[in-house]
């Protein structure tokens, strides 16, 4: 991820429309996915961290390098940095903060921020102190966004990372926050040998207090990790879960193509469960490689066009090199989406938020008014 002034601008238009004009909401957005390369730098220096490149664009090209690696557990190797450099409260303020005013350059309007505080603890911090130092710095990203010019919302998704036995401590951090900026739960990390049963008390004490939970599950591993995450993690969002694709099948007659849809399938279509789907990051980690290798190999548009509530996701920016304007532009020239189109991601998106009623169709509301405008 290049500083946003240093971004193509062919990667960022849409026809003659500048996609970070076009307002947005973002679901699956990982904080310690999200750092500026100078920032990882000038704190490395702070803590001690050696870093593999010194200069930040060398060590933007690393992060993406590594992370294009076809597979998750590679690909998750390169958050031992970012995470070794967000172990105090300023430094998490820090970051935080900065995430806030990149979600704002890219338009974003409402941004759902997810991350562990148990991987933030090697220095001393509690979880709770953890928690607060990230609300600190999202609520000074806000301020300064406001002040110029740019109006958006933030809240947290507190993650338990599946492989670890902290489950109900970190859902019981997260019900404890709730009123204080933190709007939801996931699990994250290595996905495969992990399924979200492994945690089944965390998400009944979720379920107990009547608290939103998002899954990761279809990424890494297929139906049995999305079948777990329904039936288990009550999710009411799949992470990514572009692996539903997996239940469709497609055969081609006399020119034309039929799908059956699986049980499983059928059942998140049929409820609009939303799929958290991110393009780029599910080249990078091989998650659509049984459809291909190349973005329009990726089973999105199948997705969408057999009526699943697909959104649109960057997951990591750093590790990806992307933002959510450039993912937009992407997936509109690999399928020919027209601004109708991107404008039922962002709806759905805004409709999956994990926010109240009233607030979610404000905030629909004014997803419509920004196409409209720029229509």
């Amino acid at each position: 991820m290049r500083d946003r002034d240093d971004e193509d601008d062919d990667l960022l238009l849409w026809g003659d429309v500048d996609a970070r004009t076009l307002p947005k909401v973002s679901l699956h957005d990982h904080l310690d996915g999200g750092l500026r390369p100078a920032t990882v730098v000038e704190l490395a220096d702070e803590a001690g961290v050696e870093l593999p490149e010194g200069d930040a664009d060398a060590l933007a090209d690393w992060f993406h390098d590594q992370a294009d690696s076809g597979s998750l557990v590679d690909y998750l190797k390169t958050f031992d940095l970012t995470t070794a450099v967000m172990q105090t409260e300023p430094a998490l303020t820090r970051v935080a903060r900065e995430f806030v005013l990149d979600l704002a350059a890219d338009g974003v309007a409402w941004g759902e921020v997810r991350w562990a505080p148990e991987q933030h603890l090697a220095k001393g911090l509690t979880l709770d102190a953890a928690v607060e130092a990230v609300q600190a710095g999202l609520e000074q990203g806000v301020d300064e966004a406001r002040r110029g010019g740019w109006d958006l919302r933030v809240g947290q998704l507190v993650t338990a990372m599946r492989h670890a036995d902290r489950g109900l401590e970190i859902a019981e951090l997260a019900v404890r926050h709730r009123d204080r900026g933190v709007v939801g739960f996931d699990i994250a990390g290595a996905e495969a040998g992990f399924l979200p049963a492994r945690h089944r008390v965390a998400f009944d004490y979720l379920a107990e207090h009547w608290f939103p939970v998002t899954v990761h599950a279809g990424e890494a591993a297929g139906l049995d990790s999305i079948r777990s995450a329904l039936l288990d993690g009550r999710a009411l969002r799949l992470g990514h879960g572009v692996r539903i694709a997996e239940d469709l099948t497609v055969r081609e007659d006399a020119g034309r193509s039929y799908v059956t849809v699986g049980r499983l399938a059928r059942w998140v279509r049929d409820r609009q469960v939303p799929l958290e789907l991110s393009p780029s990051s599910n080249l990078q980690t091989g998650a659509i490689e049984a459809w291909g290798d190349d973005l329009a190999d990726h089973p999105f548009d199948l997705l969408f066009q057999l009526g699943f509530k697909v959104t649109v996701n960057t997951d990591n920016r750093l590790m990806s090199d992307t933002s959510l304007s450039r993912e937009l532009v992407l997936l509109a020239d690999a399928f020919d989406y027209d601004l109708d189109d991107l404008l039922t991601f962002q709806l759905n998106a805004a409709e999956s938020a994990f926010l109240p009623l009233e607030e979610r169709e404000a905030l629909a509301d004014r997803i419509a008014s920004g196409f409209e405008a720029i229509d």
